[in-house]
């Protein structure tokens, strides 16, 4: 099954480099949701930064369907949303949100992946 994405590749700039792979869901990559909910596990492998991107509209349902996130580049989710830069040096272990109304994503500290 294609996905049709909000962004096109052409549409990708440089903001976050470097970084490596990311987990990120369908809502944020193919829905256009803003990023309201990232956390940094140790990472699965060489590739993997560990950051994990929700939108927070992601059911456990939603997530258990693979078709619904995929691996990805960080920087092409800072593309889809660039509030997350600011982060992307946090340690593993890191979990941030942002609510409805905010712009700044503040730390959660009783969430457990």
């Amino acid at each position: 099954m294609d996905k049709s994405y909000k962004l096109d590749s052409h549409q990708i700039m440089p903001l976050a480099q470097g970084h490596g792979a990311c987990i990120a869901s369908g809502r944020i990559t193919v829905e256009g949701l803003p990023v309201r909910f990232m956390y940094r596990e140790e990472p699965d492998h060489s590739e993997d930064s560990g950051w994990r991107f929700l939108s927070g509209a992601e059911s456990d349902e939603y997530m258990a369907d693979g078709r619904n996130h995929g691996a990805y580049d960080v920087n092409t989710i800072a593309n889809y949303d660039r509030s997350i830069i600011p982060y992307l040096k946090s340690p593993a272990g890191s979990v941030f949100e942002k609510v409805p109304g905010e712009t700044e994503f503040k730390a959660v500290t009783d969430w457990q992946p």
